[in-house]
C-alpha cells in the first residue's frame, strides 16, 4: 500500500484505488503512525499528538478505539501492538514524506559531488511528491503544526537545491523561479545569492547587483542586520568582475560528411582505455587524429562534448608540450603516438579523448 501526507492524507491500495481512512481522529492517528512508519509509537505519544497537554479522562481507551476502527479499514496485520505502543508495519518508502526526505538527501549529495544533472532529476522527483501543504486535513491536531513546518522547511531547502542544480546546467535558466522564491521568502538569503548568480550567468550584472542592494536595505529595515558574509563576498566578486560565469554551453561533436572507414585497431585500443580519464592521440597534422577522437567518443554511451582548442589564442610551448596539460602517470594518461602542440578533444562524462596537432601545419 501507499500513503501520502504531503497534502491531504491519502491511502492507496496496491491496485491504485483510494481507501477511506475514516473521520478526523482516525486520520490524525494514522498520520501520527505514518510519520514514524515502521517504528513503534508509544501510547503516550499518540495521546499527546491527538489531545495535546490536556487529554480527557480515558484518553488511552479512546486511542485504542480509534486503532480498532482504523484496523477495520486497513489490511489485517498492518497495525501491530507491542505492549507500550503501536507500529505501522510498512516500509518508510511507502510514505511520500519519507520518500521525499530520502530523495532530497540523495539529490543534495549528488549536487555536492558536482553532478548537477542527476541531482536535478532526483530533486525534481522528490518535489513532485507534494500535492499541497503537508498534513493539510489534520492541521488542527496538536502534533500537526510543528511537523508540517519541518516538512515545509525541507521542501524549501530541496527547492533551493534543485534551482542550484539547474543553475549549473548548460540549458538551465532558473531566473524566473528564483524571483518567485525570493518574493515568497524575502528574508531568506540563499535564494538571493542563487538569483544573483543566475543573473550574472545570464550576463545581467547590473540586475545581479540590484538584488544585493534590495536585500541589504530590507535586512537593515526589518532586522537592523547586514547581509551574511557569503552574500557580501558574492556581491563583491560580481562588482569587481572577479566571478567567472557559472556555465558554458556544451557543444556536441561536429557532424561528419563521410563515413568512417578503418582504424579498427586504434578504436579497439581506445575502447580498452575507457576507464582512463585522459587519452591523447598525437601525431603529424592531417593524419586523422580529430576524426578518430570523434569516432571513438561518439561510439560511447552518454553525453559527449567537443572543444575545438585550435581556435584558442594560446602560445605554443617549447618541445611540443600543450599549454596547461600536466604530465600524469601511466594509469591516467595514455598516448597513441608522437607528441605535438595544438589540441582539441571530445569528452565523455568520465573521459577526455584528446587530439594534439603538430606545430605549423594546422591539421
Amino acid at each position: 500500500m501507499r500513503f501520502g501526507i504531503l497534502g491531504p492524507l491519502v491511502v492507496r491500495a496496491p491496485d491504485g484505488g483510494e481507501v477511506a481512512a475514516g473521520g478526523p481522529r482516525s486520520r490524525a492517528l494514522l498520520a501520527l503512525l505514518l510519520l514514524d512508519a515502521g517504528r513503534l509509537v508509544s501510547v503516550e505519544r499518540l495521546i499527546d499528538g491527538q489531545y495535546g497537554d490536556r487529554p480527557p479522562a480515558g484518553a488511552a481507551n479512546a486511542v485504542q478505539a480509534q486503532v480498532s476502527r482504523l484496523r477495520r479499514r486497513l489490511p489485517a496485520g498492518l497495525i501491530e501492538f507491542h505492549g507500550s505502543g503501536y507500529r505501522l508495519a510498512i516500509s518508510p518508502d511507502d510514505v511520500d514524506a519519507h520518500r521525499f526526505e530520502r530523495l532530497s538527501r540523495e539529490g543534495r549529495r549528488l549536487l555536492a559531488a558536482g553532478r548537477p544533472s542527476p541531482a536535478a532529476g532526483v530533486l525534481g522527483e522528490a518535489l513532485d511528491l507534494w500535492r499541497g501543504p503537508a498534513l493539510a486535513d489534520v492541521a488542527g491536531a496538536p502534533f500537526a503544526a510543528p511537523q508540517a513546518l519541518r516538512l515545509e522547511e525541507l521542501r524549501l531547502a530541496a527547492t533551493e537545491d534543485l534551482l542550484e542544480a539547474e543553475l549549473a546546467l548548460p540549458e538551465g535558466n532558473p531566473v524566473a523561479a528564483l524571483r518567485e522564491l525570493v518574493t515568497a521568502h524575502p528574508l531568506r538569503e540563499r535564494p538571493r545569492g542563487l538569483l544573483m548568480r543566475a543573473l550574472h550567468a545570464a550576463g545581467r550584472q547590473a540586475e545581479a547587483l540590484a538584488v544585493f542592494d534590495d536585500v541589504r536595505r530590507l535586512l537593515a529595515r526589518e532586522l537592523g542586520a547586514d547581509p551574511s558574509p557569503e552574500l557580501a563576498a558574492l556581491h563583491l566578486e560580481i562588482l569587481r568582475g572577479e566571478r567567472h560565469r557559472e556555465r558554458t554551453a556544451r557543444t556536441g561533436p561536429p557532424a561528419q560528411l563521410t563515413s568512417f572507414v578503418g582504424r579498427e585497431d586504434e578504436l579497439a585500443r581506445l575502447a580498452a582505455l575507457r576507464a582512463t580519464r585522459l587519452v591523447t592521440i598525437v601525431g603529424p597534422g592531417g593524419t586523422g587524429k580529430t576524426r578518430l577522437a570523434i569516432e571513438a567518443a561518439t561510439r560511447r554511451t552518454g553525453d559527449v562534448c567537443f572543444a575545438d582548442l585550435s581556435l584558442a589564442d594560446v602560445p605554443s610551448p617549447a618541445h611540443g608540450e600543450p599549454t596547461g596539460v600536466r604530465r600524469a602517470g601511466p594509469e591516467t594518461h595514455h598516448e597513441v603516438s608522437r607528441a605535438g602542440t595544438r589540441h582539441e578533444g571530445a569528452r565523455t562524462h568520465h573521459q577526455r579523448v584528446e587530439a594534439r596537432y603538430g606545430g605549423g601545419d594546422g591539421r
